[in-house]
């Protein structure tokens, strides 16, 4: 068994206010025993961050402390001429140890940032996959990292309020599709719609159903995980995928 858990951040007014406020997140799902974690995308109040390592830093006292992964969110950042959003991870031993490009940058994103081209796997306490945001509409994201050996998958976003019912959907297609929990983490604002969402799966005679737990407002959200119930479900949905023209 395996304990995930999701952090939703409000308004802040400076980057300290909101390295903060997040740490306070964390720390809670510390506390709840969490061995994984994910803040949303973009919560910042200046959203670009070349030194994660510096800037992060508090996050990474956290992560040892409480023998605990932290996907602290995704950002802009650049290296070299390269400017990319990216989510960095860092293990409970407090170790930054890679990031997630995003794939498909949103509307004006295209004009500023360069596309990923890697959907990575990363593995501490289980095998896990990361979705930025607008990477949760395309199917063939997540099923690579699923197809790569992901036994979950994390998504930092940043949902306009508009936007919440189809994210939700998004969310939960993908893991019928792939027989998969899914955790998604978004910021509440008045522009930005929070509801993050964690979706588990259970199944009834054949039929694979979706619970969801919704986050409103400041907050955290947890679940415990047996990662290897999906594992003979997923099994047979890929056996019966088909090729043709």
């Amino acid at each position: 068994m395996i304990k995930l858990g999701i952090g939703q951040t409000t308004v802040s007014h400076t980057n300290e206010d909101g390295i903060k406020q997040a740490s306070q997140l964390l720390e809670r799902l510390g506390k709840n025993e969490a061995d994984i974690v994910c803040l949303p995308e973009q919560y910042l109040a200046d959203n670009r961050i070349d030194d994660f390592e510096t800037v992060l830093s508090p996050f990474a006292k956290i992560a040892k402390q409480y023998n605990m992964t932290i996907i602290p969110g995704a950002f802009y950042t650049k290296s070299g001429t390269k400017q990319t959003i990216a989510a960095p991870v860092i293990d409970n031993m407090g170790q930054f140890i890679g990031t997630q490009d995003k794939i498909h940058p949103f509307d004006y994103e295209k004009e500023i940032i360069t596309s990923g081209s890697e959907a990575k796997v990363f593995s501490t306490k289980c095998k896990f996959g990361i979705i930025i945001c607008y990477d949760m509409v395309f199917s063939d994201v997540a099923q690579t990292l699923v197809k790569k050996g992901s036994q979950v998958l994390f998504s930092p976003a940043r949902i306009v309020r508009r936007g919440i019912q189809p994210w939700h959907l998004y969310c939960q297609t993908r893991a019928l599709e792939n027989r998969i929990p899914i955790l998604a983490a978004n910021t509440q604002t008045p522009k930005f719609g929070g509801k993050s969402i964690i979706v588990d799966m259970i199944e009834d005679d054949g039929v694979m159903i979706p619970k969801t737990k919704i986050t409103v407002g400041q907050g955290i959200r947890l679940d415990t995980f047996d990662l290897k119930k999906y594992e003979k479900s997923r099994k047979i949905r890929y056996s019966d995928h088909k090729k043709f023209t």
